[in-house]
């Protein structure tokens, strides 16, 4: 039997009208093209933001832009991100066997998933934290759009020590067509100038891989990105910023503002162009 997780925050935080919301992916996405591509390979992961598309939609397309054409390399996309709504212990997941978007269902890897189970004890089911859940669904109209027939593994953080998220990211790392979605906004409730600050040492500590400096304040889902920078234990990891800026220069006043960053891993070194 076919079990659902249906959206939550469409028609809040994105369009819930598929014509709608693909037409404003394909203008997003089509007025990025060609910036930061890769010719050789393709990133990885991926960090993005999540908040509404009117803030941060044009900050994440930079990060997906960087998967079109890629549906022959990528098997599965793992979304990792933190959890706002619902509190609970280790890492969750769902037993869903798909997720719902407008434009169409996204196909759950149960498969990786129960294998995922059986291996590490602080991951579980929790459809309940991942019902209200925004952190995670608004990434998936852009996996949609991009790579129509992926699977996905949705994955939340609760509170879970970071060397077990690191083993968990590193068994999935190792695995062939996995790649990644870190979800992630910045600083919150900063004044303009201040964010920028903040958000400026925190991008520097990004791409120096500097994780362990990392912290909840500087990034609402920091373990997601401690994580898949701690993925290589050669640290070969090569790290591009691609934009970070903040509501105050999107859709809000400067008063009280949100950071928002989006940045792509590459396993070995590349060329961009």
């Amino acid at each position: 039997m076919t079990s659902i997780r249906e959206t939550a925050v469409a028609g809040l935080f994105y369009p819930d009208n598929a014509t709608v919301l693909g037409d404003w992916l394909a203008t997003t996405l089509g007025s990025e093209a060609g910036t930061n591509k890769v010719e050789t390979t393709i990133p990885r992961a991926i960090i993005v933001p999540h908040a509404g598309y009117i803030y941060s939609g044009d900050t994440a397309a930079k990060g997906f832009e960087l998967w079109q054409g890629a549906q022959d390399k990528i098997r599965t996309v793992v979304v990792l991100g933190p959890a706002h709504r619902i509190g609970f212990r280790g890492v969750s997941t769902v037993d869903f066997s798909a997720l719902a978007t407008p434009l169409g269902e996204l196909e759950v890897d149960c498969r990786l998933r129960d294998e995922l189970l059986q291996r590490f004890d602080f991951l579980s089911i929790h459809n309940a934290a991942h019902a209200p859940e925004h952190s995670l669904e608004v990434e998936l109209p852009f996996i949609k759009y991009l790579l129509p027939d992926v699977q996905v593994l949705p994955l939340l953080n609760g509170s879970v020590s970071v060397q077990d998220e690191i083993d968990l990211i590193r068994d999935l790392w190792r695995r062939e067509g996995v790649y990644f979605v870190i979800s992630s906004d910045l600083s919150h409730f900063l004044d303009y100038d201040n964010a920028r600050k903040i958000d400026a040492e925190t991008a520097d500590l990004i791409e120096a891989r500097e994780w362990q400096s990392l912290s909840a304040e500087r990034a609402c889902g920091y373990k997601g990105i401690q994580s898949v920078l701690a993925a290589r234990e050669d640290r070969s990891l090569q790290v591009v910023r691609l934009q970070t800026l903040n509501s105050g220069d999107t859709a809000g006043d400067k008063s009280r503002v949100v950071g928002y960053g989006a940045w792509a891993l590459y396993e070995k070194s590349h060329e961009v162009s």
